[in-house]
């Protein structure tokens, strides 16, 4: 039986996943899994129980990512599961960045009398706008979300051009191929309208749009922001909107430096908050942790390799390390010393961690405690599970 606890409101299409025969949940301090949204976990102190962490969401800053690899914590998110909501939004965010819809609404909602529909018609030209079709999306961060994007402008009549020097084989190959690829973020910045970014926060992309960035965009561009409000140094877009360098700013990050400014759009963080969003994420959130904890497969982890591998044997081991020498190979003298025949075995490593799996035959259960507490007892070796068919 695996506990899981669940913080925020997740959606019971992802939690009935969980069946009752072989989950609990929020039943006790010592969770074998947990699922959240935008709960804040840094400086939670983990119990030993704890396995895993499943992100309903594409982003981890809510997570302590680096304390969790350290304890042998596999941190999984939801890939994909929102980018059609994201989606959605940037294209109307895009669309109220290039005509004052909002301002037009908000202006009607002022008239009275009986001669509205005059009023409406001699003053609704202080609302022209542009359109988008036409004009050149530029997107930076060719993932899920940003793939759907690019195609989606180009349907619209736009010219898209795109960067992303590690896109996957997967998204290129659904990626139109009349999406112009660019060589670099500045050839982006310097062709296109709207620019929109689609890439993690990390220390190499925080506040990456700074004011060398935005001094490379059009004076009439517009940027969008709805992957993280971090990627943006606000300082410097204030005073590029202040010097009319850039023509607006569109973000679903709310900042008090962002508010009452004629040439920001701030969105409530509404990216993902759709029903359909929030079911998708949580079906992907549920159905990971529960393969994990299953099957010991990692599918969809950021901090430890992808490795998923059929189970045909009655036993696996799994095995959390340090990514140094020796160490499949004191795992398979740990085992030979028992005379433990390995059926199969997959290592894999990522940064520095590695995951090894190992397929055994039916085991004596004291030896094969035995071999546990052996195990863990080797220098570089964080967390071993035993998995029964």
């Amino acid at each position: 039986m695996f506990e899981i606890k669940t913080y925020n409101a997740i959606a019971p299409e992802g939690l009935n996943l969980l069946n009752a025969d072989q989950f609990v949940l929020n039943s006790g301090a010592n969770p074998d899994g947990i699922i959240l949204r935008s709960e804040k976990l840094h400086g939670m102190e983990f119990p030993e129980s704890l396995k895993a962490i499943a992100r309903a969401g594409a982003g981890v800053n809510n997570v302590p990512v680096e304390e969790c690899s350290e304890a042998g914590v596999v941190v999984f998110n939801t890939p994909g599961a929102n980018a059609n909501a994201v989606k959605e939004l940037v294209l109307a965010a895009m669309i109220m960045a290039a005509r004052p819809i909002k301002e037009g609404l908000d202006w009607v909602q002022t008239l009275s009398g009986d001669d509205v529909e005059k009023q409406v018609e001699k003053g609704k030209s202080q609302f022209a706008g542009t359109e988008i079709s036409g004009k050149t999306l530029g997107v930076i961060g060719l993932g899920a979300i940003g793939a759907m994007l690019a195609n989606d402008a180009f349907r619209l009549g736009m010219e898209v051009i795109g960067y992303d020097p590690y896109v996957s084989v997967e998204t290129a190959w659904n990626i139109n191929r009349r999406v112009q690829k660019a060589a670099s973020i500045a050839e982006v910045l310097a062709k296109a309208d709207y620019i929109s970014i689609h890439v993690p926060v990390n220390a190499e992309t925080k506040g990456m749009v700074d004011a060398a960035f935005l001094a490379q965009m059009k004076d009439n561009a517009v940027l969008l922001n709805f992957a993280r409000g971090e990627l943006v140094n606000t300082a410097d877009m204030l005073a590029a909107l202040k010097e009319k360098s850039i023509r607006k700013y569109v973000t679903d990050f709310a900042d008090e430096a962002l508010l009452h400014n004629d040439d920001i759009i701030v969105m409530p963080h509404l990216g993902a908050s759709t029903e359909e969003a929030e079911v998708n994420c949580a079906i992907m959130a549920a159905q990971t942790l529960k393969y994990f904890l299953e099957t010991g497969n990692i599918v969809n982890s950021v901090n430890f390799p992808g490795v998923d591998i059929a189970m045909h044997s009655p036993i696996r081991i799994t095995v959390i390390n340090k990514n140094i020498p020796n160490m499949v190979g004191q795992i398979s003298s740990g085992l030979a010393k028992y005379f433990i025949n390995i059926e199969d075995i997959l290592n894999r490593s990522r940064g520095n961690y590695a995951y090894t799996v190992i397929d055994i035959a039916e085991t004596d259960q004291a030896v094969l405690d035995e071999v546990v507490e052996n195990f863990k007892k080797i220098d570089g070796i964080v967390n071993v599970r035993v998995i029964r068919r």
